[in-house]
């Protein structure tokens, strides 16, 4: 989890389709041991405001109208996508979550025929949601799929259909949810494409969804004060 100098073809794509793009090294980033450690239990907590708050500095600037900003994320970044419209409100006009993490149980899910990776599940869990306990309330109160309710802005999800790191059921159930209270819902399924999106194909049609997507809900301005995707 960094952001750094260099070709960012994500973020290349959105700058070209008209958007200011911020891409904050967050607390939790790998910038440093110590912005790293900063994060440990911070997932839907600092980790989240370090976003908004970032927001609210480019506001604060004049660079951006804070009326007209989508949050725009994958892995990580797509669970702060999601909680940013659900555990946050009245900051963002949309979001976009590819490959985000919807309910946080599945991080500590100990239950027994899990995957030979559950310990390290386990500890991560106990290190960036600062819980090892199944039961504990946080793990609901950070989990967007429990915050279906709150969400008034549309949300795009994107998925691989073979991704091995953040379960497909995860962005199909938080799509389900939101359906079902008739919120404004889209979800893209990437057919035999993993986790990062290895296939060039894949990264076409979701950076076209994407865009479609902000370009439906979030026109871009010609002006300085252009819409902007808070990309993680």
């Amino acid at each position: 989890l960094r952001n750094e100098g260099g070709f960012d073809w994500w973020a290349q794509a959105l700058a070209s389709a008209g958007y200011a793009v911020l891409q904050p090294n967050f607390r939790g980033s790998t910038v440093s041991d110590a912005l790293r450690a900063a994060g440990y239990g911070q997932w839907g907590r600092k980790m989240q405001t370090d976003l908004s708050d970032g927001v609210q500095y480019l506001a604060g600037q004049g660079l951006i109208d804070p009326a007209r900003v989508c949050i725009v994320g994958a892995s990580y970044g797509g669970y702060a996508a999601l909680a940013g419209v659900s555990l946050q409100q009245g900051i963002y006009r949309c979001a976009v979550a590819v490959a985000g993490l919807s309910d946080l149980h599945w991080v500590v899910k100990t239950s027994a025929g899990l995957r030979l990776n559950t310990n390290l599940r386990t500890r991560y869990g106990e290190r960036w949601l600062g819980v090892s306990d199944v039961g504990d309330p946080s793990i609901d109160e950070r989990s967007p799929l429990k915050h279906v309710e709150a969400v008034s802005v549309p949300v795009l999800l994107i998925h691989g259909r073979d991704d091995t790191v953040v379960p497909y059921e995860q962005s199909r159930r938080m799509t389900d949810a939101l359906e079902r209270l008739h919120k404004p819902v889209q979800m893209v399924d990437l057919k035999s494409e993993d986790h990062w999106l290895s296939r060039s194909d894949t990264r076409l049609q979701m950076l076209a969804a994407t865009v479609a997507f902000l370009k439906a809900h979030n026109t871009p301005d010609a002006s300085v004060s252009s819409a902007s995707p808070a990309r993680e």
